[in-house]
């Protein structure tokens, strides 16, 4: 199997994609608070849209963990849990090994371009210990390699638990060394780059006992 060179055109993005994504970002970046009540006309009027798209949005968000919607109560934002989070990190790891040994395989020219400019950037952002950009990054290295795996099953199942680290990160950025961390994305995009699948999974491994070191030490903190 070898992947197109050729960069496709974006498709446009629905009033529903639009919806799921600004308010997923309101979520992990925690400018809604875990635990925060919401209504849907409050979120309607935050993101400046309809009624049905945010309504889906919220559905979506729902199924993936991030939103709870209880009969009666109303809806409300999902708490951080660390203990729950190791379970996360247990999961994303056999599924991180999948993808991005895939995605070594794979990778075409323009997709190793990507990751050499998100390698670069999120070195800067760990740099200047700029929690956004390189947020940013982690976000963009997650879906270039995502798309060189040319396996939608396994990012399909992957992408809500990257989210919810993401979210993790917001939470406990405090408790993390973001020039470790980029280090750390840095070795997988290389062997991703360069085609080597072995070192690809363990570059992964790595990352997520990082991870789950962290976790757990917020874990017996009690925090």
């Amino acid at each position: 199997m070898k992947a197109p060179d050729e960069r496709r055109p974006p498709e446009p993005e629905s009033m529903s994609e639009r919806a799921y994504r600004n308010l997923e970002e309101q979520i992990v970046t925690l400018r809604l608070q875990p635990g925060a009540s919401v209504t849907e006309p409050e979120l309607v009027d935050l993101l400046g849209l309809g009624r049905t798209p945010v309504r889906e949005a919220i559905q979506r968000l729902s199924a993936e963990g991030l939103l709870l919607v209880k009969p009666r109560k109303g809806i409300f934002v999902a708490a951080v849990d660390p203990y729950e989070h190791l379970a996360v990190l247990e999961t994303r790891r056999a599924l991180e090994r999948v993808v991005v040994a895939a995605a070594a395989r794979f990778a075409n020219a323009l997709e190793r371009e990507d990751l050499a400019r998100c390698a670069c950037a999120m070195r800067a952002g760990a740099a200047d210990r700029n929690l956004e950009t390189f947020m940013r990054e982690d976000k963009n290295f997650d879906r270039i390699v995502g798309e060189a795996s040319r396996n939608r099953f396994a990012v399909r199942a992957l992408r809500p638990l990257q989210i919810m680290s993401r979210r993790f990160w917001y939470a406990y950025h405090g408790l993390a060394d973001l020039g470790e961390a980029a280090d750390l994305h840095l070795a997988i995009m290389k062997a991703v780059a360069e085609g080597l699948e072995n070192e690809a999974i363990e570059g992964s491994d790595t990352l997520m006992a990082h991870l789950m070191t962290t976790a757990r030490k917020i874990v017996s903190s009690g925090r």
